[in-house]
């Protein structure tokens, strides 16, 4: 479980927050601290009670019921016993039983449909002249008459500090997990990933990467925030078909604080990455045991000292394992520890840190390696290094030593040799760096690797990825469209159709400014068509394992115009917008199979 961090510092003392007294209105006294057993004990005192007042009424309703039958029956008729309202029914079973168990016990005591007797019998009172229709609806969603299908969906809440699931054949909230209850004063919660179940409705498990410290402070929300808490956690959470339990705080297990994108590895779903863009650290953990199999730190030298030019003009990455403290057993990166700028690069905020308004211990080392995504068979994985506009390939097979560089830039070179310098040290020189890149992406077939080329040269570069060897994979196509210019709009999170025929897009606009889908040909790596004006700030689509449909949450940061839009693929039209409160920075459908994993935030970012 998570340990109570560092208290969140605000301006003024909070109601009821740390050190404030609570008050009674009556004598103005602190109130006197209850222990858990003062809470039980109180309980079964109204439980009993409840109990009695329930046996009172069923006498008295008796006694009226055979008032009422002796008027209105013929003498040798027997009384009919009448039912219980559904209120009552759960008060009886309360202490003895849970509630679907309440349910069942009060059902059978009607000995019939609650419509038929439960509802219509509601007191001692009730005459038939006072019938009333009572219809169950259809709790299924509709969207222009449509369902979306026994799927769940799994969404963080950003700056609201938990997750949750939504069912999408009822569109109803499953379950929510809120970390502020577990002493996290700073739960940014920010990505995650699922791994396979095969009834998600009766239980699945996730791992979410949380941030903290100074993210709290960079979406323009009025705050009496003065100094947040270090948070940067990761958090193993089940839900076990009633509600969201937290199995662990990977962080306070490993001494690895890790607060950006998490994906599974979709060969085997037996281990998972987390990655870092504040820290450059990109881990790879094994799911029963946390164990981490390997942590790897991305390090830039610039060319030029100056911030301005640290990129442009060239330098050196440098890609080192790292390991933990041989006495501990720890790594040593716990909360804001090795953070090298206060705050993410938020989406098209590359050129914060050149232009120099992004602070920070170390920017100039900073490589943005935010992401690591896996080949939808598992053989590579894939590490995003912002900055450098490129892709760094893991094998694996080989402890997740770097095999390749590929650079996405238009006007660059395929691939940078990667050097290793000794057995925990590999280095890539560049002569230049055209444009920063961002998310990143494997089609479902295995065949191509894509890569947004943001800020600059505006394009979605595309390599054929087909050849075994990684440093025969060369780039093919770039997706270009004439209103792309400079940071807005741009191509940023992506999702393949299940045939890996089509590439859905979104296309980011300044925050308010509405965002939209655009829908791109990969047989002709060319654009079909664009949906414009969805919502503001539009983040991660996610596709329905049927291939019907794809979900994209918006409003991902501020407290601005949120939903859930759903696309029909076989159109590729808007059908209708799902509600959703709180911003949203990923979107998750969990995978009932492990073939599933190929088309999730595991493959594609």
């Amino acid at each position: 479980m998570a340990k109570r961090g560092k208290p969140t510092k605000t301006k003024k003392p909070q109601r009821g927050g740390p050190g404030v007294k609570v008050v009674s209105e009556v004598g103005k006294l602190p109130v006197a601290k209850k222990s858990p057993a003062d809470f039980v004990r109180r309980r079964t005192q109204v439980e009993e009670k409840d109990h009695a007042e329930f046996q009172t009424y069923l006498a008295e309703k008796k006694e009226a019921d055979s008032r009422k039958a002796k008027a209105s029956a013929p003498a040798a008729a027997p009384p009919k016993s009448r039912g219980v309202s559904r209120r009552t029914m759960l008060s009886v079973a309360v202490g003895t039983a849970g509630v679907a168990e309440a349910a069942v016990l009060g059902y059978n005591a009607l000995g019939g449909s609650v419509s038929d007797h439960g509802v219509r019998h509601a007191g001692a009172n009730y005459t038939e002249t006072q019938h009333i229709v009572r219809e169950v609806v259809d709790n299924k969603a509709d969207v222009r008459g449509q369902s979306l299908g026994n799927w769940v969906a799994l969404l963080p809440t950003k700056l609201g500090g938990g997750t949750y699931a939504i069912d999408l054949n009822s569109n109803r909230v499953l379950a929510s997990i809120w970390y502020w209850n577990y002493g996290d004063y700073s739960p940014i919660s920010h990505h995650l990933c699922a791994f396979p179940s095969a009834d998600p409705y009766h239980g699945f498990e996730f791992v979410n990467s949380t941030q903290g410290g100074k993210n709290s402070l960079i979406y323009g929300i009025p705050t009496a925030i003065v100094e947040p808490a270090p948070g940067t956690n990761i958090y193993r959470v089940r839900f076990d078909g009633t509600q969201m339990q937290l199995i662990e705080n990977v962080s306070e297990t490993t001494g690895l604080g890790l607060g950006v994108h998490v994906t599974v590895n979709p060969k085997d779903a037996q281990s998972y990455f987390v990655t870092d863009g504040q820290k450059d650290i990109a881990a790879c953990f094994d799911r029963t045991t946390s164990q981490v199999k390997a942590a790897l730190k991305f390090d830039w030298t610039p060319n030029v000292p100056e911030l301005r030019d640290a990129w442009m003009k060239g330098g050196t990455l440098t890609i080192k394992k790292i390991y933990p403290d041989a006495k501990t057993g720890l790594y040593d990166y716990k909360g804001t520890k090795g953070n090298k700028i206060d705050w993410e690069m938020v989406p098209m905020g590359e050129l914060f840190v050149e232009e120099g308004s992004l602070p920070g211990d170390a920017p100039l080392t900073l490589t943005g390696a935010d992401g690591t995504i896996w080949h939808p068979e598992g053989r590579w994985a894939a590490t995003v290094v912002r900055l450098c506009g490129g892709i760094c390939i893991l094998d694996p097979e080989k402890d997740f030593d770097p095999a390749a560089f590929l650079q996405f830039n238009k006007d660059s070179q395929d691939q940078y040799p990667v050097e290793q310098i000794d057995k925990d040290t590999w280095k890539v020189v560049f002569d230049k760096i055209h444009s920063p890149g961002h998310e990143i992406g494997f089609s479902p077939d295995g065949r191509f690797l894509v890569m947004m080329n943001n800020l600059r040269e505006n394009n979605c570069s595309i390599f054929s990825c087909t050849d075994p060897d990684p440093t025969k994979w060369r780039k093919v196509a770039h997706v270009e469209d004439p209103l792309w210019r400079g940071k807005y709009p741009n191509p940023f999170h992506m999702v393949f159709s299940l045939d890996s025929s089509k590439l859905y897009l979104s296309i980011l606009h300044p925050s308010p400014a509405f965002s939209g889908i655009m829908v791109v040909d990969t047989k002709t790596w060319t654009i079909i068509k664009e949906i414009q004006g969805i919502g503001p700030d539009l983040q991660t689509p996610a596709l329905t394992y049927d291939g019907k449909y794809v979900l994209t949450p918006f409003s991902g940061f501020q407290r601005q115009s949120s939903g859930i839009s759903v696309i029909d693929t076989s159109t590729d039209t808007l059908i209708g917008i799902l509600p959703s409160n709180g911003g949203h920075h990923d979107c998750v459908i969990i995978p009932t199979k492990l073939e599933h994993m190929k088309h999730t935030r595991s493959c594609t970012l």
